[in-house]
């Protein structure tokens, strides 16, 4: 039986065969039997990672480690609220960065650090119930990456170019024309919309082709 290691564009972890372009972290969420305790986080730094780094072999679910979470591609993972890791992939963390301070108008003379990053990103992604916050936007200026619900649709569509992209665990399927003139409920966190606007361009899984 597959392990429950794999993320929606909704944040909900849920057990699939299919494998993802990336992984990530937040926290120890399972217990020794190598099932989920909890679908939420241990600590606010929600991480993505490679999946592959200077020939680490780790142990999935490892007793008393962090659990190992698999996204599509990273797109998905930006949707349910994680952000590049400093430590495996510096440049798309150092890149992420200067996207989001310009993005969200960061106004300190330093720039921004990790938990600035990781405190809005905590406020973004969740409501006072501990569910996933949407938030409501004209789809004709959604940057590309940008993940949305349309009105009579329940799945989650990619944004990018002219396009939408209905995702799933195996790949995005069909795509259909972006319309203009609608208001669609975006599931990317605010702020990391806005560092897509300014310029973060997240590794997207080969079946958008």
């Amino acid at each position: 039986m597959p392990l429950q290691n794999r993320v929606t564009p909704f944040s909900t972890i849920e057990a699939v065969d299919s494998r993802g372009l990336v992984m990530g972290n937040r926290g120890c969420l399972h217990n020794n039997d190598r099932a989920l305790r909890s679908q939420g986080w241990r600590t606010k730094s929600w991480i993505i990672c490679r999946l592959a780094w200077k020939g680490v072999r780790r142990e999935l679910m490892r007793p008393r480690s962090w659990t190992e979470l698999f996204f599509l591609d990273e797109a998905v993972a930006l949707a349910a609220g994680h952000r590049p890791c400093g430590y495996c992939r510096r440049e798309a963390y150092r890149k992420f960065l200067a996207c989001w301070a310009a993005g969200t108008g960061w106004t300190q003379a330093r720039p921004p650090r990790q938990p600035d990053v990781d405190a809005r990103l905590h406020a973004d992604r969740l409501d006072q119930r501990r569910h996933q916050r949407h938030h409501d936007a004209d789809l004709e200026n959604l940057p590309d990456g940008s993940f949305v619900l349309l009105p009579d649709d329940p799945r989650p569509w990619l944004v990018r170019g002219s396009a939408l992209h209905p995702w799933s665990h195996s790949g995005y399927g069909p795509p259909r024309q972006r319309p203009a003139g609608v208001t669609v409920s975006v599931i990317t966190p605010a702020s990391t919309v806005t560092a897509l606007a300014a310029g973060y361009v997240p590794v997207l899984h080969p079946s958008i082709t």
